[in-house]
């Protein structure tokens, strides 16, 4: 004789635990005693700059990634304009390497632009 099938138990599967080991609720849940308001400290000037070179810093670095592959305009001193493809940049970001470098006498097939010697480049997205 055949013993009927139990029937399934639907589980409730609680999150982990704030150990990562056990399953449970959250210290900070909704279900939590309430935690003592402790004023944060004003922030001061230097971690406000920081945090402001480091926004300016992550601008910069994406915008290079932008331009990866894309024609690029570099202004140079003296009012010198070039036209390159743009490909990579050294880890110092000193350097620009560029192919496609289209200059007032002629074309390079490929080239290392310096830093130092850009005013400014645009590119369009």
């Amino acid at each position: 004789m055949q013993t009927p099938l139990a029937t399934p138990v639907p589980v409730l599967r609680l999150p982990r635990g704030p150990d990562g080991s056990n399953r449970g609720f959250a210290p900070d849940g909704r279900r939590a005693p309430p935690k003592p308001e402790v004023p944060e400290p004003p922030e001061s000037r230097e971690s406000w700059e920081q945090q402001a070179r480091a926004s300016l810093r992550e601008r910069y670095l994406r915008s290079l990634l932008a331009m990866v592959g894309r024609p690029v305009c570099f202004t140079l001193h003296e009012g010198v304009q070039v036209i390159a493809h743009f490909g990579a940049t050294d880890l110092d970001v000193a350097n620009f390497y560029v192919s496609q470098l289209q200059t007032p006498i002629g074309i390079q097939a490929e080239a290392l632009l310096r830093c130092s010697d850009i005013i400014s480049y645009t590119f369009k997205p």
